[in-house]
């Protein structure tokens, strides 16, 4: 349904929305930008153990969505998922500045991310009739959310934890996450009744021919995602740790916190979107257009490059600290590449979603995410065991390793997507990948 007057030119549930992902964002990017710090210098890890905390972390953060959703779907519904989703999550943030709470406080956010994370964005939907011309869109406005809770979290937070102590820090994602929570109860008026689901599904069709050649595609590009990831989630991990040490970040004679360093990330996926679309869509007018799996290799290979751009400023700097410029040259390649690969491939998750099965599909892209911070974890425990500059080497390998992968899967994506096409896409899933891509994370 559409609600009859409108914020924005679109419905007043989707401002409520938006704000509510934007303080959730906010939270977790917040508490992010503090964990490894945390863990090195207060609670005194070292940096192996760090490192593998980080992964497990965020691999629960994306495999608890998993189980969430279907809670959601078959007893909670949509609301209730979100607003207990939500409160767990706000404990477990207050929970971070107590030490002796750590490890209860980490899984307390991740239970609360399960609810909260795949049931917020499958409320936009049910916003518009299903052949309104906005419905697109929304999930860009959406997306927009994202970004600006991304980007303000290390302002905020790491500002307050650098200066005043890591617990503040904390407590200002704690804060954030309330104040979704409080946003999302105030406007529910905007947001439509729930679809009750069918209580008597349908038997599965059986798996055809052309099920089998999705299900094995989507399986290689989940495992092409997991080996790109073990490189990508670096960049809270031991990337954080060379922000720290091994950057001179003094700009203009002040130095700068470390953590604030991860606004630069959202802040650059704001401004370089909307022209990167506007030149795939010149490309595609002419006929140029990359497919689907180029445009995710060439994103490996680009997130690739950015981990030889800090190979080389380790080269060079040597013994002392590299120049915060090159910081900055490796966020700009880093965000290209980015774009390049994860809306894309949360995107074919979504366009080859069997008929009912689409959260099930989109929920596959997850559990790919949540195996490569596994890998990523383990693969940041070498960052004590050898030097800096072949660690970014090796990263970049296992960037280029993932590009590798995909290219090969070209064709057979091509061919899955047509017969897709022959058979009638699905109309509700075909835009989430633009939307969501960057929804937590990735």
């Amino acid at each position: 349904m559409t609600t009859p007057s409108n914020w924005f030119g679109q419905p007043r549930g989707l401002t409520i929305l938006f704000l509510t992902n934007m303080w959730e964002q906010f939270s977790y990017y917040g508490m992010r930008a503090l964990l490894v710090y945390y863990m090195t210098t207060t609670l005194l890890f070292d940096q192996e153990k760090s490192s593998s905390i980080y992964g497990f972390y965020t691999a629960f953060a994306y495999f608890t969505p998993i189980i969430g959703g279907t809670i959601a779907d078959r007893w909670l519904g949509k609301k209730r998922a979100v607003i207990i989703g939500a409160t767990i999550m706000a404990a477990g943030h207050f929970m971070m500045a107590f030490e002796p709470a750590f490890y209860f406080a980490l899984a307390t956010i991740a239970l609360g991310n399960g609810l909260f994370l795949p049931t917020l964005p499958a409320q936009i939907n049910d916003l518009y009739h299903s052949g309104d011309p906005r419905r697109p869109w929304a999930y860009n406005v959406y997306y927009v959310g994202v970004n600006v809770g991304a980007f303000l979290a290390p302002l905020i937070c790491g500002f307050l934890g650098e200066t005043y102590g890591w617990h503040w820090g904390f407590g200002a994602a704690g804060v954030g996450m309330l104040t979704g929570l409080v946003i999302y109860l105030w406007g529910q008026r905007y947001l439509p009744p729930e679809r009750r689901a069918d209580a008597h599904p349908a038997t599965p069709a059986p798996i055809t021919h052309r099920g089998r050649n999705t299900f094995l595609l989507l399986l290689g590009i989940g495992l092409a995602v997991t080996v790109f990831r073990g490189a990508y989630e670096q960049i809270g991990n031991t990337f954080a740790l060379w922000m720290r040490d091994d950057v001179d970040r003094v700009i203009g004679g002040i130095e700068i916190g470390a953590a604030m360093f991860f606004s630069l990330n959202p802040l650059l996926v704001m401004i370089m979107t909307p022209f990167l679309l506007a030149r795939w869509k010149r490309q595609a007018e002419r006929g140029t257009e990359l497919s689907v799996m180029h445009k995710m290799a060439t994103g490996a290979l680009i997130v690739a490059a950015s981990y030889l751009v800090v190979a080389a400023a380790e080269a060079v700097s040597g013994a002392g600290s590299a120049h915060w410029l090159w910081l900055l040259s490796f966020f700009l390649i880093f965000t290209l590449g980015e774009l390049y690969i994860l809306p894309n491939g949360l995107g074919i998750f979504a366009r080859l979603a069997p008929p009912k099965l689409g959260a099930s599909t989109v929920a596959a892209w997850y559990l790919a995410i949540f195996a490569g911070s596994l890998a990523a974890g383990q693969v940041g425990r070498l960052w004590s065991h050898v030097d800096h500059t072949s660690f970014f080497l090796l990263l970049a390998g296992i960037a280029t390793a993932a590009a590798m992968l995909l290219f090969l899967l070209d064709r057979p994506t091509k061919a899955v997507l047509a017969a897709a096409a022959d058979a009638g896409p699905d109309e509700d899933l075909t835009d989430v990948g633009i939307g969501l891509a960057r929804q937590r994370h990735g």
